[in-house]
């Protein structure tokens, strides 16, 4: 703790708030005020005093000159940043007006003020949007959240918040909390887990979503759900990724999947007109897991641009270029995106950035086309026809100006490589609008995608989620095949939100187990009550997830997740202001039947 000297600090006695700064908007000759709040600086000129004081709704000007009581002037003179102060006043029109605040025409007249507390040097610049380091932004996270951006996030996420309970609770949705410590089940990310001290080396998990008592709250009679969750998963973090977030989670009955998408396309539209004041039209486009892949190589594709992929398998299978009729013959594909006038900045040296950016995402290289000149230059011309080569580019809409980058391989790679490389290439081209949000729902995932690592087929969002009826045959034969009541809802590239129709048939979802290679006794052990529940009748249902943490980040416009949240984690999945996690002491740890092993030297 840094030393210094501080003023003896005042009691508010019975001076109450009676505006916020930010509400003292007009001159009413004769009105008197009390407000409150932080030092955003203090000018002194001597017989002139001014103090801008701020809260979280604005700044307003406090003033103070010669005809000010003696003592209430000492105290402005001694007043500095960060120091917090009660004044009532009388509002008085400004002589000179701030344009650049809502209440720069008034300013207060103070009569009374109290130094509610003072407050050492901050280690950075509250009053100003500088740049701060992250780590010293972190560490002193408190004096970061009084910061003029983070109040305005923090507060828009408050405003999400309500109007999320307002739409739902109107349209006839329950808000039920489900456990907080709950049965293992690790899918997916790992648990975090929570020793019992009763049960000795038992572990209850904190959730990773509460999509099981959702289910069996479906099971219960309750129809409509929904729940601001608090969700853990221990896992890597990333812009968008913390270890703890909030969903908001919602279950309904007696639906299908077109019944959820309007109720998530009502919520949509009036969280947007709300509180970002944009008309949302309806209904919002839908597009299949499989022409998303095909077109953008993505499931969540930024929409805001078109570049889309071209497939040129059939045109170059039996040229002369071996890379390319290669790829074909053995089950693969050639394919390509074009930049429209982009051949002048991709250059070559940009077009090697690219290829390196490839080759580290999977692909074996990149072939390319820039047309800049009469005669485009092409890596691959000299195993091409000039009749091939013009038929290639008229089929992907090469023209003089452009660019156009291939890959060759298999699928996968290719349209996985080609899906990054256009997110890229369309940033390196300013093609990407601002302030626009493209709306995009992904639906008919395939429900099983094979893991190379482990030789099995896995759920791709989870076992409970039931297959579209017309796959229900493939099951056992080609899993491959099944495509599920699932679906995504992407905003600019983002995934917004998540969810499925789920199995309620008792032996269909111990097929869907089976089929993912569950024993018995595993399914008894991590899902048994689920599936006991299902003997008694379960309506038909399906729900979703909306990251909340997310979503405000889109409507803030934030660059990180950290920017919406009060106190988040770092990388490492620590807090630097608090520095949690902790070792604790032995006494604790024996309560719990833990011992604490000792790495090797």
């Amino acid at each position: 703790m840094q030393k210094g000297s501080f003023y003896m600090a005042e009691r508010m006695g019975n001076m109450r708030r009676t505006h916020y700064c930010g509400e003292v908007l007009e001159p009413v000759a004769g009105a008197k005020v009390t407000v409150a709040g932080f030092v955003q600086r203090q000018r002194d000129k001597g017989n002139l005093i001014f103090i801008d004081l701020r809260d979280r709704t604005g700044i307003v000007q406090l003033t103070f000159d010669d005809t000010t009581n003696r003592e209430v002037f000492a105290k402005a003179k001694a007043a500095r940043s960060e120091y917090v102060l009660i004044a009532t006043g009388e509002v008085r029109r400004r002589e000179s007006i701030n344009p650049d605040i809502p209440t720069g025409m008034v300013e207060i007249y103070v009569e009374e003020m109290r130094t509610l507390a003072s407050a050492q040097t901050p280690p950075f610049h509250v009053n100003d949007d500088g740049k701060v380091g992250d780590e010293i932004a972190l560490k002193y996270r408190y004096l970061d959240l009084r910061r003029e951006k983070l109040q305005k996030n923090i507060m828009r996420r408050h405003q999400i918040a309500k109007v999320t309970r307002d739409y739902f609770y109107e349209n006839g949705f329950l808000e039920i909390e489900t456990p907080m410590m709950m049965k293992s089940t690790p899918e997916g990310a790992r648990d975090y887990l929570v020793p019992s001290r009763i049960h000795a080396g038992k572990f209850y998990a904190l959730p990773q979503s509460p999509q099981i008592y959702k289910q069996l709250l479906m099971v219960a009679g309750y129809d409509r759900y929904i729940q601001l969750a608090r969700c853990f998963r221990d896992e890597d973090l990333r812009a968008d990724r913390q270890p703890e977030f909030t969903q908001i989670d919602l279950e309904m009955s007696f639906v299908d999947v077109d019944d959820i998408l309007t109720i998530a396309e009502g919520y949509i539209h009036r969280l947007f007109k709300e509180v970002l004041k944009l008309d949302i039209p309806l209904p919002l486009e839908r597009m299949t897991y499989r022409d998303a892949m095909k077109r953008f190589g993505s499931d969540k594709p930024d929409t805001r641009f078109g570049m889309e992929i071209c497939d040129c398998s059939a045109l170059v299978k039996d040229c002369g270029f071996s890379v390319f009729s290669g790829a074909v013959a053995n089950g693969g594909s050639v394919r390509a995106i074009v930049a429209k006038g982009g051949a002048k900045t991709l250059s070559r040296k940009e077009i090697d950035k690219l290829t390196e950016q490839a080759r580290g995402i999977g692909a074996k290289g990149l072939a390319f086309i820039r047309w800049t000149d009469e005669k485009p230059a092409c890596s691959f011309a000299k195993f091409m026809s000039e009749e091939e080569l013009a038929a290639l580019m008229a089929h992907i809409g090469c023209e003089q100006g452009d660019a156009a980058l291939f890959v060759a391989d298999k699928n996968a790679v290719v349209l996985g490589v080609l899906g990054q490389l256009r997110l890229t290439v369309a940033k390196k081209l300013g093609m990407i609008p601002k302030d626009r949000f493209n709306f995009l729902w992904i639906t008919e995932f395939p429900f099983f995608e094979y893991d190379e690592e482990s030789g099995k087929w896995l759920a791709m969002h989870h076992p409970f989620t039931m297959p579209m009826d017309e796959c229900l045959p493939y099951l056992d034969s080609d899993p491959g095949a099944v495509r599920a009541k699932a679906f995504d809802l992407v905003v600019n590239g983002t995934e917004l939100l998540s969810g499925s129709m789920r199995i309620t048939d008792y032996e269909l979802q111990q097929r869907m187990f089976e089929a993912l290679g569950l024993t018995d006794e595993e399914i008894e052990a991590k899902f048994g009550f689920l599936v006991d529940a299902y003997r008694y009748a379960a309506p038909p249902h399906g729900g979703m997830g909306i990251g909340l943490d997310r979503l405000s980040m889109i409507m803030c416009g934030a660059d990180s997740l950290r920017d919406v949240i009060a106190f988040p984690k770092v990388q490492n999945a620590s807090e630097l202001m608090s520095e949690c996690p902790s070792s604790v002491d032995e006494a604790q740890l024996d309560e719990l039947h833990i011992e604490i092993k000792k790495n090797a030297e």
